[in-house]
């Protein structure tokens, strides 16, 4: 097997520090085919549908690639900007925003960027460019608050496949989650309030999460316990309670039973309980896509008005507002403070090496 290695390597090359923002994806662009090739990468993880793969090949291969790339086309057309995907600019935005944060970080290079589980910019293809540009200790940082192995640990997935196959391997740390990271919960109930400054409190307040199923939480995944902590940790800061602060699950697709309560039927179901106006907020997506902007922004929306709702608002994800921008470069800044502190030790040997013509 041949191994990978950094293209024009030079052994006097500094150690560089890399920040690796990753997050679900996003197809090249609206169309058939495009979101034809993008399902057919994402549908196929194993981490997000554990089905027996010859069933599932033939599920997936005979009848929904066949039916939901056009369907999905014409969704994401409704949302599509001149820069792309909107999930594709918000997390561009985010990754320039705190490599600003690191521009000077004691003298040291330090590189941030962002990469996609699925589609592009790829994994592999920035991982090749961040070991290209020197690269030695890297940080992930998945941008899902919440773990799930559907998410967090397919990128993790992601990863060792792509080291699997690289001649040196840099200092790997990995955030699986951080459902509870203080900063995090601050940023949240600041959007939040500044909404209710704005426009009013609601009678209910949803906090949707995406969905997955049920027998996810019954194997052991953590995901719906650490969706329930940043609700109850929100709900907190906020000072309400829990019949005001709602945790509902979105975007389930087949006929097995998810995580409940599910957010439509929810939604659904509220005007013929008196309520009338409803705000919804999703505390894990950490930056609007087509499942805030469209399915919770106007399916949803359409959803409790017709069932005789007076008042929906979407409150939009934090994106790159200066506060989660704060609580993104505390969470990167608490995993990656001694390497910023460390000295040159390694580079002042190769050096050494190399003023003795032994490399």
């Amino acid at each position: 097997m041949k191994y990978r290695s950094a293209t024009n390597y030079e052994h006097l090359q500094k150690d560089g520090i890399g920040i690796l923002l990753t997050n679900l994806g996003t197809p090249d662009e609206p169309t058939t085919p495009a979101l034809r090739r993008y399902l057919k990468e994402f549908l196929w993880d194993p981490r997000v549908v554990e089905v027996p793969r010859p069933l599932w090949w033939l599920i997936l291969n005979g009848v929904i690639l066949n039916i939901r790339p056009r369907r999905s086309a014409e969704a994401y057309r409704q949302v599509w900007t001149d820069e792309g995907s909107p999930l594709l600019v918000h997390t561009r935005n985010q990754a320039q925003a705190l490599s600003e944060r690191f521009s000077s970080a004691a003298g040291k290079p330090v590189i941030v960027d962002f990469a996609m589980r699925y589609g592009n910019p790829s994994i592999a293809s920035v991982l090749q460019s961040m070991q290209d540009r020197g690269v030695r200790k890297l940080l992930v940082l998945p941008l899902y608050p919440q773990y799930s192995g559907a998410t967090s640990g397919s990128t993790f997935d992601a990863l060792a496949a792509d080291f699997s196959s690289r001649r040196w391997l840099p200092d790997l740390r990995f955030v699986s989650h951080y459902h509870d990271f203080a900063p995090y919960i601050e940023a949240m109930a600041q959007s939040i309030e500044k909404h209710w400054a704005e426009n009013g409190r609601p009678d209910r307040l949803l906090l949707s999460y995406h969905g997955v199923p049920k027998r996810y939480l019954l194997s052991g995944d953590p995901y719906y316990c650490e969706c329930r902590a940043t609700s109850r940790l929100l709900a907190t800061r906020l000072g309400v309670d829990e019949e005001f602060c709602m945790t509902t699950f979105q975007s389930r697709f087949g006929r097995e039973e998810w995580l409940k309560p599910y957010t439509d039927e929810t939604l659904k179901s509220l005007p013929a309980k008196g309520v009338r106006s409803v705000q919804v907020f999703c505390p894990g997506f950490s930056a609007d896509c087509l499942e805030t902007i469209e399915e919770i922004g106007v399916e949803n929306r359409d959803y409790f008005l017709e069932a005789g709702g007076t008042d929906y608002q979407y409150i939009p994800a934090l994106n790159d507002k200066v506060s989660h921008i704060d609580a993104l470069e505390q969470l990167v800044r608490g995993q990656i403070g001694d390497w910023l502190a460390e000295g040159a030790a390694d580079y002042t040997e190769r050096e050494r090496l190399a003023q003795n013509s032994q490399i």
